[in-house]
């Protein structure tokens, strides 16, 4: 019992060093969160460290048996089920050369429309008021894992699509805007062609490549509650027809979940439960 905690501790210990770097930092950052001032308790963080534990393990385990080494991780940080969506964000989780799972997200700064990008442990990652302690991943196929390792380690490369002014609900084939899960998706298509040379050329790609975003169906009344009190979110970047019919079109985790096994290979949705 003693070596269990131990063990216990050494992981949550390494899990809370910061680790992160960020583009640029000037408060809280959360992504398919709320933003909303929460108590952080003993529960919530061994919950979030059993979680982080068990990912770690998992992903362990697809690295020894067949290589894995980049995978697409989503969290549930709200509910969002009211949308018809599951998972709230997503982020590139990788094996380090030493070892340790890293991954690389894009995090929104509480209270602005203001982003940053985040290199993060599992523990991190899922040190969050999340709306449950489940986790999905899929994994990358060869080479385009390859290609995901070497840019996602690369500090330049991977803030090459990165737009700092952020929107929750951003129109996935607008630029003026960027939300996390879109970062991803954007970043995705730059590892698969690196010639790419912005974010519209990386999306006109995405759209050969068949993506659908999601649709969410989201009111006036809503949208205009949400306009005037929240920063980070807003729906002038979305097309008139659209979001006057309450149709907002962006970038889920679910929509990446559905679409990259069919148009890119990747593997079977994984899901790890409490």
């Amino acid at each position: 019992m003693t070596d269990f905690f131990h063990r216990r501790f050494r992981f949550l210990a390494s899990a809370l060093l910061l680790a992160a770097w960020a583009v640029s930092q000037a408060g809280p950052a959360q992504a398919g969160q709320t933003c909303a001032e929460t108590k952080t308790t003993p529960e919530t963080v061994a919950r979030s460290m059993a979680l982080a534990q068990r990912t770690a393990h998992a992903l362990e385990a697809a690295y020894q048996r067949d290589g894995t080494r980049v995978v697409l991780l989503a969290r549930a940080g709200q509910d969002l089920s009211r949308y018809h969506q599951t998972w709230s964000h997503v982020g590139w989780a990788y094996r380090s050369a030493a070892g340790p799972w890293r991954v690389v997200h894009k995090l929104n700064q509480c209270g602005t429309d203001q982003s940053a990008l985040m290199r993060q442990g599992l523990g991190e990652f899922f040190l969050d008021d999340l709306w449950r302690y489940q986790a999905s991943w899929i994994a990358a196929p060869a080479p385009l894992a390859d290609a995901l390792w070497m840019l996602l380690q690369d500090n330049q490369r991977v803030q090459r699509l990165h737009h700092s002014r952020y929107n929750m609900l951003s129109y996935t084939w607008g630029t003026r805007y960027q939300q996390s899960n879109q970062w991803a998706l954007e970043t995705l298509a730059l590892a698969a062609e690196p010639g790419l040379a912005g974010r519209d050329q990386a999306q006109a790609w995405l759209r050969f490549k068949g993506y659908q975003p999601g649709m969410l169906h989201i009111g006036t009344m809503t949208r205009l509650g949400a306009r005037v009190t929240r920063a980070n979110i807003a729906f002038d970047d979305h097309p008139n027809e659209q979001r006057f019919a309450n149709r907002i079109e962006t970038t889920t985790a679910d929509s990446l979940l559905r679409w990259l096994p069919h148009a890119l290979q990747f593997g079977a949705v994984q899901q790890i439960s409490e």
